[in-house]
């Protein structure tokens, strides 16, 4: 046990001798520079982070921030210990996805799916209830891409909505996930219902339009969902996917990851099957290029949390 003990601390300090401590860095200098280069006129206030490891030797992470009107712009570059080189892009591990760093941000238990748990392929759309393009991408998705590739994609749906547009998209997002609590098919039901009358519900409306259309479904019980409405549970969980949003630094929705990679706006579906078809055959080229005979990947949803929609 103590020769583990000693193993353990020489490979901690080995690691720490290989980052060494952060750099006393050319802050004043760095920051004429990134005005410069982002276009950030002395009216912005600049704010940058302390230095953290980077994976590339001989560089340091440094986040920087622009503010200006409580609006936020962040950066994120790669500066060598002496201040005079400067990377900005990403570092990347051919061993891993290209998209990991969004795959590890996407939690996507306890969410609205459609598909084959554990499928292949995971896509993760963001939306809004009340938003136009949402309604045009819904079909898309929930029809074609689903029933176009019915053994390789699950589907998740996030709700992400943008109060200051869309008054009543915040409310629609709760009662969703009060009926999801009650059954994942009837969600789907839900989506399709308040797309198709996006143009009839106001903030005013609302509550009492979705208990009406929930007494259509035999799978909800309308007492339960009424009190779920006004519990404060559902809204902690429309904030949660809202701040996973926002850590993907999403502004506008339909916004779509599949297998981590970013689609924004509407994607026809030749588009969304061409991005498909290409993420199964590289998983089927990595399978192959592996010494054993199958690869575990950890893809978003492998434990979805609720039962297969009906």
């Amino acid at each position: 046990m103590l020769k583990r003990w000693i193993i353990a601390l020489v490979c901690v300090a080995a690691l720490a001798a290989q980052v060494g401590p952060a750099p006393a860095l050319d802050t004043p200098g760095l920051e004429r520079y990134f005005r410069h280069l982002l276009m950030w006129p002395a009216s912005v206030e600049v704010t940058i982070g302390n230095p953290t490891a980077a994976p590339l030797p001989g560089f340091y992470r440094l986040k920087v921030r622009g503010s200006l009107g409580g609006q936020n712009q962040d950066a994120e570059f790669f500066v060598s210990a002496d201040s005079k080189t400067v990377i900005r892009g990403e570092v990347l591990d051919v061993a891993r996805s290209p998209f990991q760093a969004e795959v590890d941000l996407l939690k996507t238990n306890d969410q609205p799916f459609l598909g084959i748990p554990g499928a292949p392929v995971s896509v993760v759309e963001f939306s809004d209830f009340q938003c136009p393009y949402c309604k045009q991408e819904a079909g898309v998705l929930r029809k074609q891409l689903v029933e176009g590739f019915p053994n390789d994609v699950q589907l998740f749906y996030m709700d992400f909505p943008l109060d200051q547009l869309h008054p009543f998209a915040r409310g629609a997002a709760v009662m969703g996930r009060c009926i999801y609590q009650q059954n994942n098919g009837s969600f789907w039901a839900y989506h399709d219902w308040i797309f198709e009358h996006q143009a009839d519900i106001t903030p005013a409306n609302l509550r009492e339009k979705a208990v009406e259309y929930a007494k259509s479904d035999k799978n909800l019980d309308v007492a339960t969902l009424t009190s779920c409405a006004v519990a404060p549970q559902p809204r902690d969980e429309v904030d949660r996917t809202v701040a996973m949003g926002n850590a993907l630094r999403i502004n506008s929705t339909p916004t779509i990851f599949i297998n981590g990679r970013r689609l924004v706006g509407t994607v026809a579906f030749d588009d969304l099957k061409m991005v498909v078809e290409e993420e199964i055959a590289w998983m089927k080229a990595q399978k192959k290029s592996t010494d054993c005979c199958s690869v575990q990947l950890a893809l978003p949803g492998m434990d979805s949390g609720k039962a297969n929609p009906k």
